[in-house]
């Protein structure tokens, strides 16, 4: 029994890692925990297996894997990301967002989830925080979608899975642990991430669409009494021409100077333009644009040049993901001050649920630094490796065996722990099998999406439940009695986006160029083009290269000297056998240049005809 548990000590440690989590230890703990008890073990059964490589001198090891842990310059950006999210939630930048864009859209069914959805996108691409926008459009479109009719099911599914966006739309903080566990580069992770996540957020748009023909009444469109915006579409339209206009003019004139870079500078000149037209339109009261016009360009440029100002730098190389999430928090405060809400308590909330955020991320990197150092002693990782890459199918099957994997753990775990304990045990397996890390990652991210939108641990579903109605209440707009969500319909709610963000895990296998365009397209080198001449050999044993019309730098080619240069002794010593001192090369350069070899008499050039063998003599 003894020598059973000592050759299978690796599956036995994982299972029991399982088992601490679902009794409800800390993730952090539970690690460590676990870590510390089977080390103990492994020494002791260590003479017993020759797969355990456990000694109480590795102990030693600890301080500089937690040293490693603590000066992980990548981990900085989830502080920066994490304030510039709270901050901007703070300054009521989603209350003006959803009141705009609902405005925008309200004319047509189903307008307040076209809404959600694209506000969920843009505060996903600026706060990265699941919890602060599912939270913020939970109190403020849900009240409104219930006072206009709309399905409860569909209102909460469509609250809950826009909120979780922020998992895979960069800068997203999962996709930054990813990089770090899977060892590559987080401006590539996020490069990568980038369309998977807009084609996610146009299939929640395709369902929407789809259930406004299907239910015609379950989203209606908002009356006229509620579009306080009024209509001015068309004076939109014109400003956006305009804008695009003005963009193309900048780029014609900066081209020539700026080359490349000025379709960027083009369009950021467009845009400021517009918005600075749009300020003085409002401010002087001169009312050439509409009002609707003038609320969307004035609410929306601001968190899209935050966008720019983060991601773009990132993209263009300008700046790394720390220095980028850094920009963004000073660019959060920026936005808080500009419209009057940014002040003490702001500041020290922020602070605090940073503090509290990036405390328990260390806490779990620290105690799965002791788990690995266990698990990799007891040959844990050659066990996982060889059980995934022996899965039937080869490396379809093991991509269906992971994500079936990861989709069922992520019933139990969140994000931050899958990450943690389940992507660096699989990440040799794909790299064994050829997968591109990168994809592999932003595929991982998609799957673990879904660990916030089903029960139990359905994150975002708690988040929307603590800010639902529980309990029947007064209309204060209608003054009628709008009936509460209950825990059910918010559930069924949210499994048509399980079903989507599945099918989103399936396309990104079908079509991996919408992760792999972050390579670039390369300069399109045809392999089969490529031919390699193999100089000849002189029959003295030197190396002649073909005269190709200079050689290396030189007048014809190059002849090396054949032999040994042992053998080249000098006049007064014999030299070789018996040979007679050698006269001195003319500097005719029209012929090869000679240096002798073995023989007595001076070498002539040898031929460069490669029709016969090379000899060795």
């Amino acid at each position: 029994m003894i020598e059973f548990i000592a050759e299978n000590l690796a599956p036995i440690m994982f299972a029991s890692l399982i088992v601490f989590l679902l009794l409800g230890y800390p993730v952090a703990f539970s690690l460590a925990a676990n870590g510390l008890l089977f080390f103990i073990i492994g020494v002791e059964l260590a003479p017993l297996s020759d797969s355990i490589n456990l000694s109480w001198p590795l102990l030693n090891a600890l301080p500089d894997r937690f040293w490693g842990v603590m000066s992980n310059d990548t981990l900085l950006a989830i502080p920066f990301f994490t304030f510039m999210g709270i901050v901007l939630e703070k300054s009521g930048m989603a209350e003006d967002l959803l009141d705009t864009v609902g405005q925008l859209f309200g004319p047509i069914r189903g307008g307040l989830a076209y809404a959600v959805i694209f506000v969920g996108a843009l505060l996903a691409a600026t706060t990265g925080v699941v919890a602060a926008s599912v939270i913020a459009m939970g109190l403020i479109s849900l009240p409104i979608m219930l006072r206009y009719g709309y399905d409860r099911k569909v209102a909460s599914g469509v609250i809950a899975a826009s909120g979780t966006l922020a998992q895979i739309i960069p800068p997203s903080l999962v996709l930054i642990v990813l990089a770090d566990q899977l060892g590559r580069s987080v401006g590539d992770m996020y490069a990568g991430a980038l369309i998977p996540g807009l084609v996610l957020t146009g299939l929640y748009m395709v369902y929407i669409l789809l259930m406004t023909f299907i239910r015609r009444d379950s989203m209606p469109a908002l009356p006229l009494e509620a579009r306080t915006l009024g209509s001015g579409v068309t004076s939109l339209a014109v400003a956006l021409a305009v804008a695009a206009g003005i963009a193309y003019a900048a780029h014609v004139y900066l081209y020539p100077t700026q080359g490349e870079n000025a379709d960027i500078l083009g369009g950021t000149v467009g845009v400021i333009v517009i918005y600075v037209v749009a300020l003085i339109d409002r401010g002087l009261k001169i009312n050439a644009m509409s009002r609707l016009a003038q609320q969307v360009i004035i609410v929306l440029i601001p968190p899209l040049a935050l966008i720019f100002l983060v991601l773009g730098t990132i993209f263009l190389g300008i700046a790394t993901p720390t220095e980028g999430g850094a920009m963004g928090a000073v660019g959060a405060l920026i936005m808080a001050a500009a419209k009057g809400r940014l002040n003490m308590d702001v500041v020290r909330g922020a602070l605090t649920a940073t503090t509290r955020l990036s405390a328990f991320v260390l806490f779990i990197l620290i105690g799965a630094r002791v788990f690995s150092l266990t698990f990799y002693g007891v040959n844990g990782h050659i066990w996982v490796e060889h059980l995934l890459t022996a899965m039937p199918g080869g490396e379809t099957g093991f991509l269906i065996t992971v994500n079936l994997l990861v989709f069922f753990l992520a019933f139990f775990l969140d994000f931050f722990e899958l990450a943690f304990i389940i992507v660096p045990l699989l990440a040799p397996a794909a790299d064994k099998l050829g997968i591109d890390l990168i994809w592999f990652g932003v595929l991982l991210g998609i799957n673990m999406q879904t660990s916030f939108m089903h029960p139990p641990f359905g994150f975002a579903l708690f988040y929307l439940r603590s800010v639902a109605a529980k309990v029947p209440y007064l209309d204060k707009i209608t003054g009628k009695t709008i009936q509460p969500v209950t825990t059910g319909q918010i559930y069924w709610g949210a499994v048509p986006f399980v079903g989507i963000q599945i099918l989103m895990v399936a396309l990104t296998i079908m079509f991996p160029q919408m992760v792999m365009h972050y390579k670039g397209t390369g300069m399109g080198v045809d392999p089969n083009t490529i031919k390699i001449e193999v100089p000849g050999f002189a029959p003295g044993g030197g190396l002649t290269l073909p005269d190709n019309g200079g050689g290396l730098g030189l007048p014809g080619g190059l002849q090396l000297p054949g032999g040994s240069p042992l053998d080249q002794k000098p006049a007064d010593q014999g030299g070789g056998s018996g040979a007679q001192p050698q006269t001195a090369p003319s500097n005719d350069l029209s012929q090869p240049p000679s240096f002798g070899g073995t023989g007595a008499q001076p070498q002539t050039a040898p031929s460069n005809d490669l029709s016969q063998p090379p000899s060795f003599k």
